[in-house]
């Protein structure tokens, strides 16, 4: 299960499929070193995104 807490680098490391749920909503930042450093919800405020939705999005695609 994904939380919010974990970083986005380990989200996309353990669950792949996720990463065209990131894409979708505009985070490309998988790849950069903030993604390190931030957890999925840092990075869903950052770009405006709602986490909640972002959250089932990316556990219905880690799945």
């Amino acid at each position: 299960m994904i939380t919010k807490e974990m970083s986005i680098t380990d989200i996309v490391e353990q669950y792949p499929k996720t990463i065209e749920v990131l894409l979708g909503y505009g985070m490309h930042c998988f790849g950069c070193m903030a993604a390190r450093f931030e957890n999925i919800e840092e990075g869903a405020l950052a770009h405006g995104i709602d986490v909640d939705k972002l959250m089932i999005d990316l556990n219905k695609a880690a799945n």
